[in-house]
């Protein structure tokens, strides 16, 4: 295994922040997210060395939440690990629980659960934290840089997608969505207002990027719910934010065009881990006419890294033309790439030889 050859290149950290400030790119970044490296038994040094970086997060606010006491226990079963959580009020208790990764769960899953949860909110007091951010760049030097997020509280989204991925499901929301229930309306707004006090506390970090972990699915929640809570939450915090000069992300791993006008308005500067067909349903090149202007972070379908080498670097020079030339860069963010040996290499080659600074030695894997 060979480092790249050009020793005096800008390093990863430089090139992404002068894609950020929008200097022309140059020489495309390829970055994985943290929680892979922390959680994929890859050779992550190793890609590292070839020219991977790493895109860190780290927790900005700490929340207390006097009203609720919560009750964890993880056990071993046939199916792996299930860990429950219990959320203990002087209003009643909810329960939650995962299979290893996956939800099997949801606490609110009657709308009487809504006024639970809302107690366990209610007289929430937020911190600003400095130290993770702090730690994170330590550690990822000049590989990368770090984002912060408000924090796994679990107040990491806007309101509506909060309930609707971690508090009470898609199919729950809709039903009372679609029947006006004024108990998940109390609680969307009083998660709302602590949403912004994490965001006014956010503001007090170093932290430059703020993402929000929105996954959103727009083909569940629709575009009239989208314009009329999403978008007022979004205008919120951006008015927050602004006042500290902090850039808001947000995390859109999905089908955007039925909304990519109304995102077009909002004053977001980065859509994190954009996807092309078929989990998405943009290519690069509308993403770009549509939003001139913000950083597309993209995440290159996993289907292409099952295909022919050629036909991936064939779409990862697509996608960097048509993202470019401003504002972009790539990313392993939804799972570790199939067959990574080889081809992470070959999308790390393709960019290289975008610069000039290509074919290099390390084109045929680790």
């Amino acid at each position: 295994m060979t480092r790249h050859p050009h020793s005096d290149a800008p390093s990863i950290r430089d090139r992404l922040e002068q894609a950020l400030e929008g200097v022309p790119v140059e020489w495309p970044v390829y970055l994985a997210y943290d929680w892979f490296v922390q959680n994929r038994p890859i050779d992550w040094e190793g890609l590292f060395a070839l020219g991977l970086g790493e895109l860190k997060h780290a927790d900005l606010v700490r929340v207390e939440r006097p009203n609720v006491e919560i009750v964890e226990t993880v056990t071993q079963s046939q199916g792996g690990v299930l860990r429950q959580t219990r959320w203990i009020t002087d209003r009643g208790e909810l329960r939650e629980s995962w299979m290893g990764d996956w939800r099997t769960e949801f606490p609110i899953k009657r709308p009487e659960d809504y006024r639970v949860m809302a107690r366990a909110w209610e007289g929430a007091r937020c911190t600003a934290d400095p130290g993770p951010f702090l730690r994170a760049e330590a550690a990822v030097g000049a590989r990368g840089m770090t984002v912060g997020h408000l924090g796994w509280s679990p107040l990491r989204r806007v309101p509506l997608m909060t309930l609707h991925v971690d508090f009470a499901g898609p199919e729950r929301v809709a039903y009372d969505l679609a029947d006006c229930r004024p108990e998940l309306m109390d609680l969307h707004d009083l998660l709302a207002d602590v949403t912004c006090d994490m965001c006014r506390e956010a503001c007090k970090t170093p932290a430059q990027y703020v993402k929000l972990w929105d996954n959103l699915s727009i083909e569940m929640i629709g575009p009239r719910a989208y314009r009329e809570l999403l978008v007022p939450a979004y205008r919120r915090m951006l008015e927050i934010f602004a006042s500290a000069d902090k850039r808001l992300l947000v995390h859109y791993d999905g089908r955007l065009r039925a909304v990519a006008d109304d995102v077009a308005a909002l004053e977001i500067d980065g859509i994190d881990s954009f996807t092309e067909p078929p989990e998405g349903d943009m290519r690069t090149a509308e993403a770009r006419a549509r939003w001139p202007e913000k950083f597309l972070w993209l995440h290159p379908s996993l289907g292409w890294f099952r295909g022919p080498a050629g036909v991936l670097e064939q779409n990862i020079r697509r996608m960097a033309r048509e993202a470019g030339p401003r504002r972009y860069c790539f990313l392993i963010s939804e799972e570790a790439p199939p067959d990574w040996r080889h081809t992470v290499p070959v999308v790390l080659n393709a960019l290289a030889e975008l610069s000039g600074e290509g074919p290099v030695p390390w084109s045929r894997g680790l």
